[in-house]
Protein backbone atom coordinates (compact mmCIF):
# COMPACT_ATOMS: atom_id res chain seq x y z
CA UNK A 1 0.00 0.00 0.00
CA UNK A 2 2.50 2.61 1.05
CA UNK A 3 6.28 3.21 -0.44
CA UNK A 4 7.20 4.50 2.32
CA UNK A 5 10.68 2.75 3.24
CA UNK A 6 10.76 1.35 7.08
CA UNK A 7 13.41 3.29 8.74
CA UNK A 8 15.00 0.24 11.18
CA UNK A 9 18.01 0.37 12.95
CA UNK A 10 19.70 -0.91 10.19
CA UNK A 11 19.53 1.73 7.87
CA UNK A 12 20.68 4.00 10.36
CA UNK A 13 23.47 1.16 11.29
CA UNK A 14 24.40 1.57 7.22
CA UNK A 15 24.26 4.93 6.59
CA UNK A 16 27.61 6.42 6.65
CA UNK A 17 28.82 7.82 10.14
CA UNK A 18 30.73 10.75 7.92
CA UNK A 19 27.07 11.86 6.39
CA UNK A 20 26.47 15.19 7.60
CA UNK A 21 23.36 17.01 6.82
CA UNK A 22 23.97 20.31 5.01
CA UNK A 23 21.89 23.35 4.45
CA UNK A 24 21.03 22.19 0.75
CA UNK A 25 19.85 18.68 2.18
CA UNK A 26 17.60 20.72 4.64
CA UNK A 27 16.64 23.18 2.16
CA UNK A 28 15.62 20.06 -0.57
CA UNK A 29 13.76 18.17 2.06
CA UNK A 30 11.42 21.47 3.33
CA UNK A 31 10.93 21.52 -0.34
CA UNK A 32 9.72 18.10 -1.13
CA UNK A 33 7.47 18.96 2.36
CA UNK A 34 6.01 21.98 0.07
CA UNK A 35 5.34 19.76 -3.01
CA UNK A 36 3.12 17.72 -0.26
CA UNK A 37 1.56 20.62 0.79
CA UNK A 38 0.39 21.33 -2.87
CA UNK A 39 -1.69 18.63 -3.65
CA UNK A 40 -2.34 19.35 -7.27
CA UNK A 41 0.86 19.61 -8.16
CA UNK A 42 1.17 16.33 -9.85
CA UNK A 43 5.16 14.41 -9.88
CA UNK A 44 4.66 13.69 -13.60
CA UNK A 45 4.35 16.99 -14.66
CA UNK A 46 7.20 18.81 -12.35
CA UNK A 47 10.75 17.15 -13.03
CA UNK A 48 12.04 18.51 -9.17
CA UNK A 49 9.31 16.97 -7.63
CA UNK A 50 9.61 13.71 -9.52
CA UNK A 51 13.75 14.17 -8.18
CA UNK A 52 13.18 14.48 -4.98
CA UNK A 53 10.48 11.57 -4.54
CA UNK A 54 13.42 9.56 -6.22
CA UNK A 55 15.89 10.75 -3.66
CA UNK A 56 13.02 9.99 -0.59
CA UNK A 57 13.05 6.53 -1.98
CA UNK A 58 16.23 5.93 -2.46
CA UNK A 59 18.30 7.90 0.21
CA UNK A 60 17.21 6.81 3.19
CA UNK A 61 18.95 9.59 5.35
CA UNK A 62 17.53 12.28 2.76
CA UNK A 63 13.90 10.35 3.59
CA UNK A 64 14.62 10.59 7.69
CA UNK A 65 15.45 14.36 6.99
CA UNK A 66 12.09 15.07 5.36
CA UNK A 67 9.72 12.70 7.59
CA UNK A 68 11.31 15.30 10.23
CA UNK A 69 10.58 18.49 8.33
CA UNK A 70 7.08 17.12 8.37
CA UNK A 71 6.73 16.33 11.74
CA UNK A 72 7.90 19.52 12.75
CA UNK A 73 4.99 21.02 11.08
CA UNK A 74 2.93 19.05 12.40
CA UNK A 75 2.00 16.81 9.43
CA UNK A 76 1.57 13.11 9.19
CA UNK A 77 3.34 11.56 6.41
CA UNK A 78 0.54 8.64 4.44
CA UNK A 79 2.60 7.35 1.10
CA UNK A 80 5.41 8.59 -0.58
CA UNK A 81 5.04 7.15 -4.23
CA UNK A 82 4.76 8.57 -8.03
CA UNK A 83 1.30 8.04 -7.63
CA UNK A 84 0.52 10.39 -4.72
CA UNK A 85 3.50 12.12 -4.38
CA UNK A 86 4.12 13.16 -0.96
CA UNK A 87 0.99 12.73 0.83
CA UNK A 88 0.73 14.60 4.04
CA UNK A 89 -2.59 14.91 6.38
CA UNK A 90 -2.15 17.57 9.46
CA UNK A 91 -2.44 15.86 12.57
CA UNK A 92 -4.93 18.18 14.91
CA UNK A 93 -2.12 20.50 16.11
CA UNK A 94 -1.07 21.44 13.21
CA UNK A 95 -1.08 24.84 11.32
CA UNK A 96 -2.32 23.22 8.41
CA UNK A 97 -5.65 21.09 10.21
CA UNK A 98 -8.97 21.98 8.47
CA UNK A 99 -11.60 21.71 11.05
CA UNK A 100 -15.18 21.11 9.67
CA UNK A 101 -15.97 24.28 12.18
CA UNK A 102 -13.56 26.74 10.42
CA UNK A 103 -14.92 25.01 6.66
CA UNK A 104 -18.96 25.93 7.77
CA UNK A 105 -17.36 29.26 8.35
CA UNK A 106 -16.06 29.66 4.71
CA UNK A 107 -19.75 28.51 3.97
CA UNK A 108 -21.24 30.69 5.64
CA UNK A 109 -23.35 28.07 7.52
CA UNK A 110 -25.50 28.79 10.66
CA UNK A 111 -24.64 26.07 13.60
CA UNK A 112 -27.79 23.48 11.90
CA UNK A 113 -26.02 24.00 8.26
CA UNK A 114 -22.61 22.48 9.92
CA UNK A 115 -24.40 19.27 10.77
CA UNK A 116 -25.68 19.01 6.64
CA UNK A 117 -21.88 20.20 5.67
CA UNK A 118 -20.59 17.12 7.43
CA UNK A 119 -22.84 14.55 6.37
CA UNK A 120 -22.45 15.40 3.02
CA UNK A 121 -18.67 15.26 3.33
CA UNK A 122 -19.76 11.81 5.56
CA UNK A 123 -21.70 10.56 1.85
CA UNK A 124 -19.15 11.61 -0.64
CA UNK A 125 -16.43 9.12 1.41
CA UNK A 126 -18.94 6.03 1.58
CA UNK A 127 -19.92 6.65 -2.17
CA UNK A 128 -16.34 7.10 -3.35
CA UNK A 129 -15.81 4.17 -1.85
CA UNK A 130 -18.80 1.69 -0.69
CA UNK A 131 -16.59 -1.75 -0.23
CA UNK A 132 -13.95 -2.09 2.37
CA UNK A 133 -12.11 -3.81 -0.97
CA UNK A 134 -12.74 -0.55 -2.48
CA UNK A 135 -10.53 1.31 0.03
CA UNK A 136 -7.63 -0.85 -0.31
CA UNK A 137 -7.02 -1.48 -3.94
CA UNK A 138 -4.37 1.32 -4.56
CA UNK A 139 -5.84 1.47 -8.32
CA UNK A 140 -9.37 1.87 -7.44
CA UNK A 141 -10.94 5.23 -8.74
CA UNK A 142 -14.31 6.55 -7.46
CA UNK A 143 -16.54 8.12 -9.25
CA UNK A 144 -19.73 10.52 -7.53
CA UNK A 145 -22.45 12.58 -8.39
CA UNK A 146 -23.80 15.57 -6.87
CA UNK A 147 -27.14 14.62 -7.36
CA UNK A 148 -26.26 10.95 -6.95
CA UNK A 149 -24.93 12.09 -3.23
CA UNK A 150 -27.93 14.01 -2.58
CA UNK A 151 -29.92 10.93 -3.38
CA UNK A 152 -27.86 8.61 -1.36
CA UNK A 153 -28.98 10.96 1.45
CA UNK A 154 -32.23 11.16 1.64
CA UNK A 155 -33.23 7.66 1.23
CA UNK A 156 -30.53 6.89 3.84
CA UNK A 157 -32.51 9.69 5.84
CA UNK A 158 -36.17 7.68 4.93
CA UNK A 159 -34.51 4.31 6.50
CA UNK A 160 -33.16 6.14 9.46
CA UNK A 161 -36.48 7.99 9.92
CA UNK A 162 -38.29 4.39 9.75
CA UNK A 163 -35.67 3.23 12.41
CA UNK A 164 -36.77 6.21 14.58
CA UNK A 165 -40.63 5.04 14.15
CA UNK A 166 -39.46 1.29 14.83
CA UNK A 167 -38.47 2.36 18.40
CA UNK A 168 -41.21 4.79 18.62
CA UNK A 169 -38.73 7.90 18.78
CA UNK A 170 -39.73 11.33 17.82
CA UNK A 171 -39.14 12.23 14.18
CA UNK A 172 -40.33 15.80 13.43
CA UNK A 173 -37.59 18.05 11.97
CA UNK A 174 -34.89 19.07 14.82
CA UNK A 175 -31.85 20.85 14.51
CA UNK A 176 -30.45 21.46 17.64
CA UNK A 177 -29.50 17.56 18.77
CA UNK A 178 -25.76 16.34 17.86
CA UNK A 179 -25.12 13.77 15.62
CA UNK A 180 -26.31 11.66 12.24
CA UNK A 181 -29.85 11.03 13.97
CA UNK A 182 -30.29 14.74 14.15
CA UNK A 183 -28.77 15.41 10.06
CA UNK A 184 -30.79 13.58 9.05
CA UNK A 185 -33.71 15.01 10.00
CA UNK A 186 -32.44 18.78 8.91
CA UNK A 187 -31.58 17.45 5.40
CA UNK A 188 -35.01 16.22 4.85
CA UNK A 189 -36.72 18.75 5.43
CA UNK A 190 -33.84 20.72 3.40
CA UNK A 191 -34.74 21.50 -0.55
CA UNK A 192 -33.04 19.22 -2.46
CA UNK A 193 -32.48 22.36 -4.91
CA UNK A 194 -34.39 24.88 -5.32
CA UNK A 195 -32.75 28.32 -6.99
CA UNK A 196 -32.38 31.78 -7.42
CA UNK A 197 -33.81 34.66 -9.68
CA UNK A 198 -31.13 33.74 -12.45
CA UNK A 199 -31.76 29.74 -12.35
CA UNK A 200 -28.42 29.25 -10.55
CA UNK A 201 -28.79 26.45 -7.83
CA UNK A 202 -29.44 27.61 -3.73
CA UNK A 203 -26.47 27.70 -1.85
CA UNK A 204 -27.99 26.10 0.78
CA UNK A 205 -29.99 23.39 -0.84
CA UNK A 206 -28.82 19.96 -0.17
CA UNK A 207 -27.84 19.61 -4.05
CA UNK A 208 -25.85 23.16 -2.97
CA UNK A 209 -24.06 22.22 -0.02
CA UNK A 210 -23.09 18.80 -1.33
CA UNK A 211 -21.49 21.15 -4.57
CA UNK A 212 -19.68 22.45 -1.94
CA UNK A 213 -18.38 19.88 -0.37
CA UNK A 214 -17.17 18.55 -3.71
CA UNK A 215 -15.75 21.67 -4.92
CA UNK A 216 -13.57 21.97 -1.78
CA UNK A 217 -12.47 18.22 -2.13
CA UNK A 218 -11.50 19.24 -5.69
CA UNK A 219 -9.58 22.56 -4.61
CA UNK A 220 -7.74 20.51 -2.43
CA UNK A 221 -6.56 17.79 -4.79
CA UNK A 222 -9.08 14.98 -3.34
CA UNK A 223 -11.81 15.00 -6.13
CA UNK A 224 -11.31 15.87 -10.32
CA UNK A 225 -14.33 17.29 -11.86
CA UNK A 226 -14.86 15.24 -14.88
CA UNK A 227 -17.96 16.35 -16.50
CA UNK A 228 -21.44 18.72 -15.40
CA UNK A 229 -24.05 16.18 -15.68
CA UNK A 230 -25.93 15.29 -12.44
CA UNK A 231 -25.00 18.38 -10.58
CA UNK A 232 -21.03 17.88 -11.22
CA UNK A 233 -19.55 14.63 -11.61
CA UNK A 234 -15.86 13.75 -10.22
CA UNK A 235 -13.93 11.27 -9.85
CA UNK A 236 -11.25 10.21 -6.50
CA UNK A 237 -7.41 10.99 -6.70
CA UNK A 238 -5.08 8.78 -4.54
CA UNK A 239 -4.76 11.78 -2.24
CA UNK A 240 -8.27 11.27 -1.63
CA UNK A 241 -8.24 7.69 -0.91
CA UNK A 242 -5.81 7.79 1.57
CA UNK A 243 -7.21 10.54 3.55
CA UNK A 244 -10.47 8.36 3.79
CA UNK A 245 -8.27 5.65 5.09
CA UNK A 246 -6.25 7.77 7.57
CA UNK A 247 -8.93 9.57 9.06
CA UNK A 248 -11.59 10.11 11.27
CA UNK A 249 -15.41 9.05 11.59
CA UNK A 250 -15.19 5.34 11.81
CA UNK A 251 -18.41 5.04 13.51
CA UNK A 252 -20.93 7.64 11.39
CA UNK A 253 -19.24 6.46 8.19
CA UNK A 254 -20.11 2.84 9.09
CA UNK A 255 -23.67 3.54 10.67
CA UNK A 256 -24.46 5.49 7.12
CA UNK A 257 -23.39 2.23 5.35
CA UNK A 258 -25.13 0.04 7.38
CA UNK A 259 -28.67 1.48 6.78
CA UNK A 260 -28.32 -0.95 3.62
CA UNK A 261 -28.06 2.32 1.13
CA UNK A 262 -25.40 1.10 -1.27
CA UNK A 263 -24.40 2.73 -3.83
CA UNK A 264 -22.99 1.99 -7.56
CA UNK A 265 -20.03 3.59 -9.21
CA UNK A 266 -21.82 5.90 -11.59
CA UNK A 267 -22.88 7.79 -8.48
CA UNK A 268 -26.68 6.10 -8.90
CA UNK A 269 -28.12 4.98 -5.56
CA UNK A 270 -29.76 1.85 -4.80
CA UNK A 271 -31.10 0.17 -2.03
CA UNK A 272 -30.10 -2.90 -3.16
CA UNK A 273 -27.83 -4.62 -1.21
CA UNK A 274 -24.42 -5.58 -2.96
CA UNK A 275 -23.30 -9.13 -3.25
CA UNK A 276 -21.11 -10.88 -0.81
CA UNK A 277 -21.07 -8.12 0.96
CA UNK A 278 -21.12 -6.67 4.65
CA UNK A 279 -21.13 -2.92 4.30
CA UNK A 280 -20.63 -2.33 8.01
CA UNK A 281 -17.47 -4.35 7.83
CA UNK A 282 -15.51 -1.02 6.88
CA UNK A 283 -11.48 -0.12 7.39
CA UNK A 284 -10.74 1.19 10.34
CA UNK A 285 -10.54 4.80 10.94
CA UNK A 286 -12.05 5.65 7.27
CA UNK A 287 -14.14 9.30 7.03
CA UNK A 288 -13.51 12.63 7.02
CA UNK A 289 -10.39 14.93 5.51
CA UNK A 290 -11.45 16.89 8.71
CA UNK A 291 -10.79 17.10 12.67
CA UNK A 292 -13.98 17.30 14.82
Amino acid sequence: MSEIADRSETDVAAAPASAAVTPADAADAARLVAFGLQPKTQPARDQEYAELLRRYREDPPFARLADAVAAGLGLVVLEVSPRAGMAVTAAEDSVFAVRMGDYARRTSADGSDRFLHGLAHLALAAMAFPRPEDLADDGYIGRVTVNGVDTFVRQACRRLEERAEEHGENTDPASDAPGLEAAWRVWARRSAAGATKDARRLAGSTTGIVGKAAAFLTDSGFLQRTGDDHGGTYRTTARYQLQVRDMAGTAALAELLELGVVPVTDGTPTLLPAEDTDASELVADAGLPFHS
